[in-house]
């Protein structure tokens, strides 16, 4: 039996303007029942329970959501069980996660009790050098990101114009009544989730999720921007329809949507482009969006197009050489700080809260 993909998002994005959260839409709250929010520093174990739990879940056949860590995508953030109304976070920065409920829904779980006090004591020199230009490392990947998504922007001026918009517009009413049935009920909600990240390993996309949740793929080839247009008005039409939607934005330019999932019509929209090209099963339609812009605005504007995208890549390239400068110096405070975590007591934690939450059903 072949193994069916994983859903994987990010709920935090490393922007042009710092950390980007999405953590407060993790959970809905008026369905939620247990939320456990992991306290403790580097290497205490956190991501290691939330796996432990997630693996025991999935073996009692509850599905299970997992949220990467946008800096290190090996590692996790948080994990929800939507079924149980359950998830667990780590509530450290830089996604901090405060209760509203406290003792209700809320609950912390301090795995900081895991570490040997007086083991660490003894070698706080080495590690308070470890992380020295760590933050450095952070400040230059956003500068980066800052001055490329600049660059997007301006790209985005010279060929985004009023007709090509009303062009894209039409392309979303097409698609909406073929796609799109009404279902009489109420409107549909939106919860917003990263598939893509900048990460220490570069540019990904989680296309893995889109198969996970969606039998049917749009793929639009888009290289300036012009998806945000479609994308926005087929979200606001499969929700007047009655749909939920999966609004995923873009992590260069949060306010904009760069692919979306609606799961219960098992339908996706991503978007792709020579740089990050759609890596999945063949899409059941492909829109070339490049060739609804202005086709004059392109001839005029080729070379300083083609430019443009390379310093964009460029600019990104270094972000991503910079952040993993910044993943080899916390590797090596983890390494740290691993052999005077009790692993056993955080293994035995997350046993508990699996059997909790299992029990619970």
């Amino acid at each position: 039996m072949t193994e069916q993909p994983q859903v994987r998002f990010f709920l935090g994005a490393n922007s042009p303007e710092g950390f980007y959260s999405l953590y407060d839409q993790l959970i809905d709250r008026e369905k939620a029942e247990d939320y456990f929010l992991l306290k403790g520093g580097p290497g205490c174990g956190k991501s290691t329970l939330m796996r432990r739990v997630a693996q025991r879940l999935e073996e009692a056949g509850e599905p299970v959501e997992y949220i990467l860590c946008s800096g290190d995508p090996d590692s996790l953030d948080a994990i929800a069980a939507p079924r149980l109304g359950a998830a667990i976070v780590d509530a450290t920065a830089p996604h901090v996660v405060e209760p509203q409920e406290p003792g209700i829904l809320e609950r912390y779980v301090n795995l900081g009790s895991c570490y040997d006090t007086p083991a660490l004591k003894a070698i706080r020199g080495e590690l308070k050098e470890a992380m020295e230009g760590y933050g450095d490392c952070y400040r230059r990947a956003y500068r980066c990101l800052r001055a490329a998504e600049e660059i997007r922007g301006d790209m985005r001026a010279l060929l985004i114009t009023p007709a090509v918009e009303e062009r894209l517009r039409r392309r979303a009413a097409g698609i909406l009544s073929r796609e799109c049935k009404k279902t009489g009920g109420e409107p549909g909600k939106a919860v917003q989730r990263f598939l893509n990240a900048v990460s220490c390993q570069g540019e990904l996309c989680l296309f893995g999720t889109v198969e996970a949740l969606c039998s049917r793929i749009y793929e639009l080839w888009d290289h300036y921007g012009l998806a945000h247009v479609l994308l926005s008005a087929l979200a606001a039409g499969a929700m007047a329809a009655g749909y939920d939607v999966i609004v995923c934005p873009d992590p260069m330019a949060p306010e904009r949507m760069l692919h979306l999932l609606i799961p219960e019509l098992s339908l996706g929209f991503v978007t792709s482009s020579s740089e990050r090209p759609y890596a999945g099963r063949r899409p059941y339609r492909r829109l070339r969006l490049d060739a609804m812009a202005g086709q004059e605005a392109l001839r005029r504007n080729k070379s300083r197009l083609r430019f443009a995208r390379r310093v964009v890549q460029a600019l990104v390239e270094e972000a991503v050489e910079a952040m993993a400068q910044a993943k080899a110096m916390h590797d090596a405070l983890e390494g740290l700080y691993n052999p005077h975590v009790d692993f056993a007591q955080v293994q035995a934690e997350a046993d508990a809260i699996a059997g909790e939450l299992l029990e619970g059903r």
